[in-house]
């Protein structure tokens, strides 16, 4: 009998002391819970649905620090408040990026992090998403998220950025959005005219969440994934209504690996097109190695690529510096594209900035180091230039780069005025059509690019035509004559080599090329006539002007054939 006695009152004592073990730690929770106290709110209620699914058992600590990209939607539907009726969409898209961080009491992490909502204003107000700073805590041991943001009162942010900055994904976020969206004082300017700043002065804004873990088809080792599902509410200041319906939320986290992935695979892809780039440039340094040839391409054009191949260099290694675990693939490309406009761009721009004036070689150094002096600082100060003026019109971004890659133009316009031949080799034309292609394909037309920049197919389809249609008009100029598509009414008078001599002259001549005789008494197509009476037999001296455009024998300058 006492036997039973003793037992049933060490069964008593167990559930004493493992219920004053559960208050104890329910208690300390309790006290962190960044949520003030309310009766039976949508929150509670939906926590309350949800707990009954999570599951039973040991309890692991997860870690569910990262970006979570998900949609919200009204939970009826629409915006049933009148204090901000500004939020007139039902849903949209959000990203939410959090950093959890241990603290002293088991069960419990401090979670920082930030909530953005996209496609919530309506487009007339130009003022982009909304974007709300949150603070609060995670309790693992239920998989609950309890997140608040508060903006009347003054919070210190640094912290907060210091710690969502090491994350990649939102790096490299904020640097496309710089470079190819909007710049930081634009985002000033709406972060200021947005109702969100109105709103975050009069409401509490509250998340309560569940935290689930995700099973992944993909083979992925040890990665784990979470999905997050909860009620975001805003209960007013003082009690006085809630300032909008409350949302629900509903993300997953981004797998950090594949997104890696995408930018090592950019990095090589920028890297492979730039050694493409390389063997053109060589191919084409070939095609034109003489004075005459080099004298054929257009100075502007060149120069206009290598401009670009800088202003790639600079945002590669600016991309790389920023985010340091991919610092060497960015370095890479940096790299390559360096190379590309520094040594074999700048090398060309030299050589026909030298075919261009070919008097200027003789008259001493110092005429020749102040010429250069002049070219130099003309391409850095129109390359230090153009990044004022693409910061300045940050908002036509787009319109620029559409300008930017118009860079056969020049080549087809001085064609066109000097008439001449052949200047670009033909591999020359469609290769670097397809390699300057790539990069901005990539970034306005990939619709899953790392850059996380917003697709647009029209601006895509306009920058093909736009550089398919210079890229015909150059090869047509290659095969038909580089004033074949202009009106014969509208070309100025041009010399003809093949027009009729004086026929008191000699029967025959020697050509000063060949050494061999010319028989005036055949077709004039045969031979050529210079400006200065010298005959020469047509093949001859077509060899001779794509090296030189001036005569064998007077050493007066030719015009163009």
């Amino acid at each position: 009998m006492k036997k039973r006695e003793n037992l049933g009152l060490g069964f008593e004592w167990q559930v004493i002391f493992w219920l004053s073990i559960w208050l104890t730690i329910s208690q300390q929770a309790l006290g962190l819970r960044p949520i003030r106290e309310k009766t039976r709110s949508w929150s509670d209620e939906w926590l309350f649905g949800r707990k009954q699914e999570a599951e039973v058992g040991p309890f692991s600590a997860w870690n569910i620090t990262g970006t979570y990209r998900g949609t919200w939607k009204f939970l009826n539907s629409v915006n049933s408040s009148s204090k901000f009726q500004d939020f007139q969409k039902e849903n949209g898209n959000s990203v939410v990026e959090l950093v959890a961080v241990p603290t002293k009491i088991t069960g419990v992490h401090y979670v920082q992090g930030v909530v953005v909502f996209h496609d919530v204003f309506d487009n007339e107000q130009n003022v982009g998403g909304a974007q709300i700073n949150l603070e609060g805590v995670y309790i693992w041991p239920f998989r609950q998220l309890r997140l608040v943001a508060n903006s009347g009162k003054e919070s210190d942010s640094g912290q907060e950025d210091n710690n969502l900055l090491s994350n990649p994904y939102h790096l490299l976020g904020i640097f496309s959005s710089q470079v190819f969206q909007e710049s930081p004082r634009d985002r000033l300017l709406k972060r200021k005219l947005s109702p969100v700043n109105e709103m975050e002065k009069h409401c509490n804004i509250e998340i309560a969440a569940q935290v689930s873990r995700v099973a992944s088809s993909e083979n992925n080792g040890d990665k784990n994934y979470y999905h997050m599902e909860g009620l975001m509410e805003s209960p007013g200041v003082g009690d006085d209504g809630d300032c909008f319906s409350p949302l629900l939320l509903n993300a997953t986290s981004v797998n950090v690996e594949v997104y890696y992935n995408k930018a090592v695979n950019y990095t090589l892809m920028v890297t492979f097109i730039s050694f493409l780039q390389v063997l053109l440039l060589i191919r084409q340094m070939e095609h034109g190695n003489t004075q005459s040839g080099a004298a054929k391409v257009s100075i502007v054009m060149i120069g206009q690529q290598a401009i670009m191949d800088a202003y790639l260099c600079l945002l590669h290694l600016t991309a790389g510096i920023l985010v340091e675990s991919l610092f060497n693939a960015f370095a890479t490309a940096a790299f390559f594209k360096f190379v590309v406009f520094s040594i074999f761009e700048m090398r060309y721009l030299l050589a026909i900035w030298k075919a261009t004036r070919p008097s200027n070689s003789g008259e001493g150094w110092e005429t020749m180091r102040r010429e250069l002096s002049f070219l130099y600082s003309r391409f850095y100060g129109i390359l230090l230039g153009g990044i004022l003026i693409m910061y300045q019109f940050h908002n036509y971004m787009q319109p620029i780069l559409l300008l930017m890659y118009s860079f056969w133009i020049p080549q087809i316009v001085a064609n066109v005025v000097r008439d001449s031949r052949k200047p670009l080799h033909p591999y020359y034309i469609l290769g670097m059509t397809a390699t300057r292609l790539a990069i901005p394909l990539y970034v306005f037309g990939c619709p899953h690019n790392f850059m996380r920049v917003e697709p647009n197919k029209v601006w895509c389809i306009c920058l093909c035509t736009s550089m398919g249609s210079q890229a015909v008009i150059l090869l047509l100029q290659h095969y038909f004559g580089s004033r074949c598509f202009v009106p014969r009414q509208m070309l100025p008078e041009k010399y003809n080599y093949h027009r009729r001599f004086n026929r008191d002259v000699s029967r025959t001549t020697d050509c000063v090329i060949c050494m061999t005789a010319i028989d005036l008494r055949q077709h004039t197509s045969d031979f050529m006539v210079t400006p200065c009476e010298h005959f020469f037999h047509s093949g001859c001296l077509q060899r001779w002007m794509d090296i030189k455009m001036e005569c064998p024998t007077c050493r007066r300058s030719l015009p163009p054939a």
